[in-house]
């Protein structure tokens, strides 16, 4: 069964000067377990279409279905990790990564029993009662996962969440959660701009176009996994990068022409 399906996802928003094309009959799948990653130009539509997933946007045109069902424009079916980490000044790191439980119905002190499990587990034990002001940018991005991971939804939406990190951070996080995703296998749509990111860590990758986004290509990654950082030296792995490369490159000099 497949966990997520976008058929014909068409959006546009008003300008001052009349309709804006921004998606054009997107279709996407993510299967059970799957991790699946969107690359494109900037400003192609890639924020637009998780709001839709997310049922923030009707869209225009189109359907999306979990498991089958049509929950087009339905709320609190997924969770969501923005680019910032968004954690809640005011509460303690634990508290924050317990909120998608609190929010789903948990008893507090269950969710917080839970989010004091995993802290230890994603390397954060001894940082649960600090504010997150405290922690470095990679540590609150862990933080930000986890409550998404905590949060009871089967699919989860990455929205370029180590677009902010340095070099360095960037490589230990897509480590750090390829790790945590290996032993929990949830069903993951991810936003990057990096496509070194998006080979690394997915089983397929969809490729967008400029504005109005439409599907280039779907690549399926023939890496195995366990992935390991020794296959970015792989030549296939160059090889592919330079492919996807001259994709987006062709998208970018060729506005919307498709």
């Amino acid at each position: 069964m497949k966990k997520l399906e976008l058929t014909g996802i068409g959006h546009y928003f008003q300008g001052k000067k009349g309709s804006v094309p921004v998606l054009d009959h997107i279709d996407l799948h993510v299967n059970q377990g799957e991790f699946v990653s969107l690359i494109g130009p900037s400003g192609s539509g890639k924020s637009t279409l998780f709001h839709i997933i997310g049922g923030l946007i009707q869209p225009k045109s189109g359907d999306v279905h979990l498991d089958g069902v049509k929950v087009t424009g339905e709320k609190g079916l997924i969770a969501y990790m923005p680019q910032q980490p968004a954690l809640f000044p005011w509460r303690s790191i634990e508290s924050n990564a317990a909120l998608g439980l609190e929010v789903a119905g948990q008893d507090r002190s269950e969710a917080l029993a839970k989010a004091r499990e995993w802290l230890v587990k994603v390397g954060l034990g001894g940082y649960e009662r600090e504010l997150p002001h405290v922690l470095s940018g990679g540590m609150q991005q862990r933080v930000s996962f986890l409550r998404a991971l905590l949060s009871p939804q089967e699919l989860m939406l990455l929205d370029e969440p180590f677009g902010s990190l340095d070099a360095l951070t960037r490589q230990d996080m897509q480590a750090w959660l390829l790790a945590i995703w290996e032993q929990n296998k949830r069903s993951i749509l991810f936003v990057t701009h990096s496509i070194e990111e998006a080979l690394f860590l997915s089983d397929r990758i969809y490729v967008l176009s400029n504005k109005p986004a439409c599907v280039v290509e779907e690549l399926t990654v023939p890496f195995p996994r366990p992935r390991v950082e020794t296959v970015l030296q792989d030549p296939k792995f160059q090889e592919l990068r330079h492919y996807v490369q001259g994709l987006l490159r062709r998208e970018t000099t060729t506005h919307g022409s498709h």
